[in-house]
Order: C-alpha cells, then sequence, then structure tokens
C-alpha cells in the first residue's frame, strides 16, 4: 500500500464529469509480422496476465480517505480482472482514419472508474482505408489516469507489454504476486490524523528550505536578469469545456525537424513549439480570434531522478513559455521561442524544480477536491485570466521498432486531459525517425480538428521554407547529385 502523492492528488480532485483526468496513446500495429499474419485477442488478454507485474499501476486500485481528509492510497487490487480493461471493437467500413479519430474521442470523453486499476485497453479492428496504413491493421488504445502516471512513466507500461522483436518474450515472477488487504475506514481516518498532525512542521521545513530560493528569484526578476512568466490572453480554448472530445495525429519528419533545429541552434522540442504555435496563430486567424498578445504553452518538465523507479507516478513541473504568435515571420517566431525557452529554463532552475513540485504536498486533499467542485460549478473559468493557453508534452520515444504480440508498430500518437480553462492539448513523441503529434481538444472549442492537422502540417512546410530556405535545399541536391558515379540514374 502507497499513498498518493500531493502532486498526484492534484489530477483526482481536478477531475470533474466533464473533464476526466487520463492520458493515453493511440497505437497503430500491423498483424502481418505476427506468427501466421495474426493477433488473436484472447492472446492479448494472456499478455496482460502474465505481464501485468512488470508494471504494478496495472493491479493497483484507489482507496480514498473518509471525508477526503488526507491524500488516498494505491492498493494491490484483490479483485484485479484484466478482461475488464481491455475491450474489443471494430471500425465500420470503409475503416477511414476520420472513423478511426471519432472513436478514440469518443473513447476519451469517458471517465474511469475509481473502483477498479484506473486504466483501459482498447484493441480497434477494421483499419482498412487508413491512408499509409496497410489493410488490417489494428488501433491499440490506451487510458490511464494521470494521478498515477506522467508521460514518462506511461512508457514502462509500453515496456512491459511490448517486445523488441517479433518473437514474443517469456517473463517470470507472474505467480509471486500478493493483493493487499484493503485498509478498514477507521485505519485511514487514523492515518490522516497522524498524517495531518506533522503537516504543520513539515510545511515550515518546506518553508525553510524554498523561501530563500523564491526570494532570489523575485529580485533576479525584479532586477532584469530574470523573466518572469508571462501575461495570458483568453482565448476560445480556455472556457469551461464541454463533456465533448476531439482527436487528431500528425506526424512528421524528424530529420527535416532536426535540420530546421542544427540552422537556428535551438531544440527539437523549440521546432516543436514553432510548429503548433504557427497552427495555433493561422486557426485563430481563420476564426478572427487572433489576440495581439502572444499565446502561451504550459510544457511539463521531467525533474526524475535517473536512477528512479518509473513507476513512481509524476515527477513533472510546468514551465510557461510564449509561442510568439504575434509574430508574423516563421524563423523569427521560432527565434523568439528558443530564446523564451532558455529564459522559461533558467527561471524554473532560479526556483528549483522539485521546489515547486512539492508545493503539492501541502493542499488539503478536502481543500482541493471543494476548490476544483466550486470552480466547476460556478463556471470560473470563463472569466478568470487563464494560466497557460494550451498544453505541449514532449516525450521522446524509441528510434528502433517494437511489437506486440508479434505485430509491428507502425505508428502512434498520445492523448491528453482537457480541463476547464485548458481545452487543448498537444502530446509530442518521437518513433522511427518521426515526430508525432496527437491533439485532444474540447469539440466545442475545435469542431473542425482535421483543419488543425492540416495547419500543422502547413506549419512544418512553412517553417522549413522559412529555415531551411529553396536555395539551400536546391544546393543540398546538387551535392547529392554530384556524388553519383558517371551514368548512374
Amino acid at each position: 500500500m502507497q499513498q498518493v502523492s500531493g502532486l498526484d492528488a492534484t489530477f483526482l480532485f481536478l477531475e470533474t464529469q466533464n473533464a476526466p483526468m487520463h492520458i493515453g496513446s493511440v497505437g497503430i500495429f500491423d498483424p502481418s509480422t505476427a506468427p501466421d499474419g495474426v493477433v488473436r485477442f484472447k492472446r492479448i488478454i494472456q499478455t496482460v496476465k502474465e505481464r501485468a507485474h512488470l508494471a504494478p499501476y496495472l493491479r493497483q486500485r484507489l482507496v480514498e480517505v473518509p471525508f477526503n481528509a488526507d491524500f488516498p492510497y494505491w492498493v494491490r487490487d484483490e479483485s484485479f480482472d484484466p478482461e475488464f480493461h481491455i475491450r474489443h471493437i471494430a471500425l465500420p467500413k470503409p475503416g477511414d482514419w476520420r472513423q478511426l479519430c471519432i472513436q478514440v474521442a469518443r473513447l476519451q470523453a469517458r471517465a474511469l472508474d475509481r473502483s477498479r486499476p484506473l486504466w483501459e485497453l482498447y484493441i480497434i479492428e477494421g483499419l482498412d482505408n487508413v491512408e499509409g496504413i496497410p489493410p488490417g491493421c489494428f488501433a491499440m488504445v490506451t487510458k490511464l489516469h494521470h494521478a498515477a502516471i506522467d508521460g514518462v512513466s506511461s512508457q514502462e507500461i509500453a515496456a512491459a507489454l511490448c517486445d523488441a522483436t517479433p518473437e514474443i518474450r517469456e517473463v517470470e515472477g507472474a505467480e509471486e504476486w500478493h493483493a493487499d488487504t484493503p485498509p478498514t475506514p477507521f485505519e485511514l481516518t487514523a492515518m490522516a490524523i497522524e498524517h495531518n498532525a506533522s503537516r504543520p512542521w513539515r510545511y515550515l521545513e518546506f518553508l525553510q528550505k524554498s523561501v530563500p530560493a523564491w526570494t532570489s528569484a523575485m529580485e533576479a526578476a525584479m532586477s532584469g536578469a530574470l523573466k518572469p512568466p508571462p501575461s495570458v490572453p483568453r482565448t476560445r480554448f480556455n472556457q469551461v469545456v464541454s463533456p465533448h472530445r476531439v482527436f487528431e495525429g500528425v506526424s512528421l519528419s524528424l530529420e527535416k525537424i532536426k535540420a530546421i533545429k542544427t540552422e537556428v541552434g535551438g531544440t527539437v522540442n523549440d521546432v516543436v513549439l514553432a510548429i503548433c504555435a504557427g497552427a495555433l496563430r493561422n486557426y485563430l486567424l481563420e476564426k478572427d480570434e487572433l489576440p495581439e498578445q502572444s499565446l502561451v504553452t504550459m510544457c511539463p518538465v521531467n525533474v526524475r531522478d535517473p536512477n528512479a523507479d518509473a513507476s513512481a507516478g509524476n515527477q513533472v513541473v510546468s514551465m510557461s513559455v510564449p509561442l510568439h504568435t504575434d509574430t508574423v515571420d516563421a524563423r523569427e517566431r521560432l527565434q523568439a521561442i528558443c530564446a523564451s525557452t532558455r529564459d522559461a529554463k533558467e527561471y524554473t532552475n532560479a526556483i528549483g524544480a522539485r521546489t515547486m513540485m512539492e508545493m503539492a504536498e501541502f493542499i488539503p486533499m478536502g481543500l482541493g477536491v471543494l476548490g476544483a467542485r466550486v470552480a466547476a460549478e460556478q463556471g470560473i473559468a470563463n472569466f478568470a485570466t487563464p494560466e497557460f493557453n494550451t498544453v505541449i508534452t514532449n516525450v521522446p520515444g524509441p528510434s528502433v521498432p517494437f511489437f506486440s504480440n508479434g505485430a509491428k508498430h507502425i505508428r502512434g500518437w498520445g492523448t491528453g486531459p482537457c480541463v476547464d480553462g485548458n481545452g487543448l492539448f498537444h502530446s509530442v513523441g518521437s518513433y522511427c525517425g518521426e515526430i508525432n503529434i496527437g491533439v485532444t481538444c474540447c469539440r466545442v472549442m475545435m469542431p473542425d480538428p482535421s483543419r488543425y492537422a492540416d495547419l500543422l502540417r502547413e506549419s512544418f512546410v512553412e517553417l522549413e521554407n522559412a529555415v531551411i530556405g529553396k536555395e539551400k535545399k536546391q544546393v543540398r541536391k546538387k551535392r547529392t547529385t554530384s556524388k553519383q558515379k558517371p551514368g548512374a540514374k
């Protein structure tokens, strides 16, 4: 039994009926690489049964403290049943991309059952008419509660369920697992009293450690040595969310993104932010809603100890970065984003990333739940100043293929939560030479997700042309041609 951390608990009390707080993924798999060219649904269930001990989260359920007197606990579920969590559906004909996106959006809109381990896995067949995907492929859609994992720790589950080759590896230790005896309400209340009694002393220790850092950061900001977080304009994405979702996925060349990064001197993440910035700018321009002030994104920053267990919940802090959507030229926008990212990192480092993460430990669970409930009922997000306009999270993925029950993973995108005040989430990941951008949004805020996907692609091309330039492309092409042997074609 393990108590939920303060940061993890925030994803529990922020969850409302219209705002489920799970993250996930949409992966496309080709069964032609599997034995006999077929992946049986029963085989997928069996794999989860055999490997669930490799990802403890899969068999843990939440036990809440009476009256929300303290943070909940994770216990190993005595009634764990993989067949409840793994579902099997199929797209109707023709089985195209739009149908898949609609189905994924519907699944993402449904909250997870808190009486069970907080995850679901869907196998979606019938992908017979998706451009760039061989007929007969299937999608694997996951939903994992954000209270238990972040983008980095979610990779542990993928590593547990998948293999590096088409051959299905054998694992050991499945029979060594034992369930927990759930604590009684009396025991939970007693533990809450003990934990809360020590909270003031722990808070004093936290202040003693953090106040000097905050004071130093404020002084540096006032002197101009540090740039404080920017002010945030209001957009259509910063309102109360509806219960409905949309999903889209875009895949771009990692090689070209690296070339853009090298030319400007930034990072791959800077280029991704610039691509999203260009798409957001043009999307809001088409709606005649582009603010004069730059939009701001929240970028989660991984602060996990490299030697720590990847399953250790959320280990991230937020970093606010201006997207410079008020800048017309794509190259200038990217250069400005590179500078803003450096400023944001300096500000985060000045305060201390772990200090920012530990602040959540001192928000009482009951107060957090009550505050979130009142905010949702009163629609505060409709008139309060937003903290940011969107979320763009980037988690590097493998550069080599992986397989699920012998089926090769072709391509995949992440999904994320939409909450009151932030109805647009970008999940970015890399895989085998591609950058994949998954977009999750409130359907009322973005009724035309395919248009936004087109704008992401157009923003990428615009940025490539602005940074690399057509002339440089032609020079490179000539150099490549000159190396060919005489008579070569």
